[in-house]
């Protein structure tokens, strides 16, 4: 038997719950079971369990995206990976049924990858979900290149930070915000060129004051609403805006007016359009395993729970009082 969590409502934390259930059920050809000895927290999971997320749970649902452990069953058609083998997960196409959130966890091969050994744990849980959906915005998406200005926004997220490490290892400037001054010495602690507190400094001031009239190349913004329009008149002509999130409820405005003038691209991104494609999930595993290895991307842990205290982990996760990651901890 294994502890395995659940919901059965959506809502706020108090809904998770959990349940004795029987791992010995049998694997899919393409699966693995993994022990779970680590599981990173996303802000998906929330919306996820609250109803809000891009997908929908199919109650009595699972959830979470990222884990790491020991494996501990393959499938009959798996190969490169065994039985004890140390890895992590990547997050999946279906949140509800491959949830991580137990002390056991049954994934398919495809997305899992080994853990390298400079990395703990808790660093491997929180690994794939920040640098695949960095990967994807500034990479894939945004073709970020050396020497480039890119404005990183709600940058004390873990997207934020592996953003900002993603940026910096290709050769970029990343100018980073956060909402007040309490993250700003943080997170340019963390590596970024330029952080602005977007509540206590003007965004549009302060981007003429750091990249001047010749603008911002590259945007990854996790925010959306009326604040678009202010990176929009900080883009340099051609410049490409990634947009990943809606952190502001507001409405977020099209800058028809400035896309035009500046031939800017404005699109919206999700993680899924890697880890969807096989080819470039390869991609983005290559050079996220490269950057791991390296040093060059090193997991920001901001706070460790055990598992018993999954709830309040979520409800510290809802707090955003974090900088990194929250990562539980399972015996």
């Amino acid at each position: 038997m294994a502890r395995i969590v659940r919901f059965h409502t959506l809502g706020g934390p108090e809904v998770l719950q959990f349940h004795e259930e029987p791992d010995s059920a049998a694997l899919g050809a393409d699966e693995v079971r993994i022990r779970v000895k680590a599981i990173g927290l996303n802000r998906a999971d929330a919306m996820f369990r609250r109803g809000s997320y891009i997908e929908k749970a199919q109650l009595p649902s699972r959830l979470g995206y990222e884990a790491a452990g020991l494996i501990e069953a393959v499938g009959a058609g798996v190969t490169g990976l065994k039985v004890g083998d140390a890895v992590s997960v990547i997050p999946t196409m279906d949140l509800g049924r491959y949830g991580t959130y137990g002390e056991t966890a049954v994934v398919p091969a495809r997305f899992v990858a080994l853990k390298p050994e400079s990395l703990s744990f808790a660093q491997a849980a929180s690994a794939w979900m920040q640098y695949i959906t960095a990967y994807g915005g500034l990479i894939a998406a945004g073709g970020l290149r050396a020497g480039e200005h890119v404005l990183i926004t709600a940058a004390s997220s873990s997207v934020g930070l592996a953003a900002i490490q993603i940026a910096l290892s290709v050769g970029a400037i990343p100018i980073a915000t956060t909402l007040d001054m309490a993250k700003k010495d943080a997170v340019l602690a963390l590596g970024a060129a330029h952080v602005i507190a977007t509540r206590d400094e003007d965004l549009g001031e302060a981007l003429h004051r750091i990249v001047g009239p010749d603008g911002l190349q590259r945007a990854f913004d996790a925010v959306g609403g009326p604040q678009v329009e202010t990176i929009a008149a900080a883009m340099a002509p051609g410049g490409i805006i990634v947009s990943h999130g809606m952190l502001d409820p507001a409405a977020t405005p099209f800058p028809l007016r400035l896309a035009l003038r500046k031939s800017l691209t404005m699109r919206g991104y999700v993680f899924t359009e890697i880890v969807g494609n096989a080819d470039k999930l390869e991609a983005a595993k290559r050079f996220i395993l490269q950057g791991l290895s390296s040093g060059a991307l090193r997991p920001v842990v901001d706070k460790i729970f055990a598992f018993d205290d999954l709830v309040e982990a979520h409800r510290y996760l809802e707090s955003n009082q974090q900088i990194g990651k929250i990562v539980v901890s399972v015996p």
